[in-house]
């Protein structure tokens, strides 16, 4: 959201938490426009959703509510084929798969994805310059943490691999 504002566009994001206990699926949403974003509410029906656990798959409907030619981007080893065979994606769905738990161990040495993942939302939305999210990142978590971060964000979006929609 940050870097989408300092490039002139609207934003906003937000996590939404149910009564659930403590590691239970988060679900966050956000919100781009080149116009003023008036609605304050969840979104139901989304472009795009970001499966940063892929067992998420097993016991969440994480598809429900995509629209017809959305795009959804899975952290996962498994091939995007795999990914679409085993899970029932629609042809009309852009997947895009990156492995960014190994991306995050090479690099952070912790399997934290959230930041290596921005990458590959970059990739598939193209909201943002790849460069404004990098320097969003650095300014973010300084020093060594932002080089690490950053590099994290840049090799998920050169490794994020795209089948099916437009893609």
């Amino acid at each position: 959201a940050y870097a989408a504002i300092e490039e002139g566009k609207y934003a906003q994001a937000f996590p939404s938490f149910g009564p659930e206990r403590r590691g239970a699926p988060v679900v966050a949403f956000s919100r781009f426009s080149d116009k003023p974003i008036l609605i304050r509410s969840d979104i139901y029906n989304p472009d795009m959703i970001i499966v940063l656990d892929p067992t998420l798959f097993e016991n969440v409907n994480v598809m429900e509510g995509l629209k017809a030619n959305g795009i959804a981007v899975v952290n996962t080893s498994k091939p995007a084929e795999e990914i679409i065979k085993r899970y029932n994606f629609p042809g009309n769905i852009k997947l895009g798969v990156v492995n960014a738990t190994r991306i995050a161990m090479d690099i952070l040495r912790m399997p934290i994805v959230n930041t290596a993942m921005l990458g590959s939302f970059v990739k598939a939305t193209g909201i943002v310059k790849l460069e404004t999210i990098i320097n969003v990142v650095r300014r973010r978590f300084r020093g060594a943490a932002g080089e690490k971060n950053a590099e994290a964000v840049r090799r998920a979006y050169n490794e994020t691999v795209f089948v099916g929609g437009d893609g």
